[in-house]
């Protein structure tokens, strides 16, 4: 339990560390919306502000509405998985990474709708005219966390009809 406690915080230290350090470089060093090719034909930096969650899901929904809303969602989202990762007695390390993610994740999330009302996103795939819509290493973080989480629920069932 102590060992995944230490790995729950490091990780979240981390992913929050680099997400913040990422954002403030570019929204440091480039105007809104200015763009810059990584590699061209799949990969820019961009520098926008997102008022919504994934997808721009919500960004047309007043302020005030959005503020509490992704708030109070990313609290209770908090809260769950600490009383999770402190409750739970058998927790593979498959799902500890994925829990740290994903809190990590949606704290850096927070932080910037906290301080800007929005979050900073910057990596902008793309193939031709088609982009992705832009994101940041939070969301790299907690997408990445999910799949951890599914692949190990996957596994896990695979083990159970085995047995």
């Amino acid at each position: 339990m102590k060992k995944n406690i230490l790995i729950f915080l490091l990780g979240v230290a981390v992913v929050i560390a680099l997400d913040q350090i990422t954002k403030s470089a570019i929204a440091t060093r480039f105007f809104m919306h200015e763009s810059y090719p990584v590699i061209n034909g799949l990969f820019n930096l961009v520098y926008v502000m997102n008022p919504g969650a994934a997808f721009g899901f919500l960004a047309k929904a007043s302020e005030a509405f959005r503020y509490i809303f992704f708030t109070g969602i990313t609290i209770v989202a908090l809260v769950l998985i600490l009383y999770y990762l402190l409750k739970s007695k058998s927790q593979s390390l498959i799902i500890v990474c994925a829990l740290t993610l994903i809190f990590a994740g949606a704290v850096g999330n927070l932080i910037d709708r906290l301080r800007f009302g929005s979050v900073v996103d910057f990596l902008d795939v793309y193939i031709g005219s088609a982009h992705w819509p832009a994101f940041n290493v939070a969301d790299s973080a907690i997408s990445i966390g999910a799949v951890l989480m599914i692949w190990d629920m996957i596994a896990n069932r695979k083990k159970e009809n085995a047995s």
